[in-house]
């Protein structure tokens, strides 16, 4: 990667789609994984299953400057030690952007804005796992509240792997009709509804998609992206709104296969200097 770097010339890469998360909860998502389930279909072998400290040592190895942590509570009650596990989590370890997750419960909105105030530059919430409409009436005050504050979400709305309830670009969509300033990174870069979710891409000026195993061979085995759009890709890409995202650790292929998969769509190195450096630092503030 080092090499791919400098032939391109950048000083590594900006990951907006890592996650680290408290001990007791990764096993449990790594057993999903392992396992197979509703949530996962399934599943498959985690290429990175290492102690925290050696992913971190990983990550930088490969040339990645900047991560974040992203966690994200899938029932009441999680959200706020999850906050405190992970911004303790990036005061502790250099490259790591500060991330935090929210969950539909009372209370919510206090816990937001104790993040922010712990300077959270992100936030994760993933529709599948959670199980959650975004449109729920205890969102509506953190969605504006975001809006306003110009931090960005990194929200799993489409149906991948499997559909949930609330994923597709609807229930999102109607978010995104009510407050049209938030700031949305659709991580997967909304496979497989890729054309709807590069519809809101185009239409709302602060939505973005993460290129999180997308264009992969074992994505592209099941959810192929459409030749046809990779026009659209490359003017999003140039203009700020496709950001890189891996999934590290839970990939089942080495980490510089992401990369590889995005060289091999020719768009170009402009294209892939402002999706895999540039757009990533201007959407956290680096």
């Amino acid at each position: 990667m080092a090499g791919w770097c400098r032939a391109l010339g950048v000083p590594g890469v900006v990951d907006v789609h890592v996650h680290f998360l408290p001990e007791r909860m990764e096993r449990r998502v790594w057993h999903h994984f392992d396992n197979g389930g509703p949530l996962v279909g399934q599943g498959w072998e985690i290429r990175y299953r290492l102690p925290r400290e050696e992913r971190v040592a990983r990550l930088r190895a490969m040339g990645v400057r900047w991560f974040t942590a992203l966690a994200y509570a899938h029932r009441p009650g999680m959200a706020r030690s999850l906050n405190d596990w992970t911004l303790d989590f990036a005061d502790a370890t250099p490259g790591c952007v500060p991330s935090a997750t929210f969950f539909p419960e009372p209370g919510v909105l206090d816990d937001v804005r104790a993040a922010l105030e712990r300077g959270a530059r992100v936030f994760k919430v993933h529709l599948q796992v959670g199980a959650f409409d975004p449109r729920h009436e205890d969102l509506e005050p953190v969605w504006g509240l975001l809006a306003e504050a110009g931090v960005p979400v990194v929200v799993h709305a489409s149906s991948m792997p499997v559909p949930g309830r609330c994923t597709g670009p609807g229930p999102i969509g109607d978010v995104l009709a009510r407050h049209p300033g938030l700031a949305v990174v659709v991580a997967h870069l909304g496979m497989p509804e890729y054309e709807e979710f590069l519809d809101l891409a185009e239409r709302y000026a602060n939505v973005r998609l993460d290129t999180t195993m997308a264009f992969t061979d074992f994505a592209e085995r099941t959810a192929p992206f459409p030749a046809r759009h990779r026009p659209r890709l490359r003017d999003l890409g140039l203009a700020g709104k496709i950001v890189l995202g891996s999934d590290f650790p839970t990939i089942p292929y080495p980490y510089a296969h992401q990369l590889h998969a995005l060289t091999r769509l020719d768009l170009r190195d402009d294209w892939l200097r402002a999706v895999c450096w540039d757009n990533g630092r201007r959407l956290l503030g680096l």
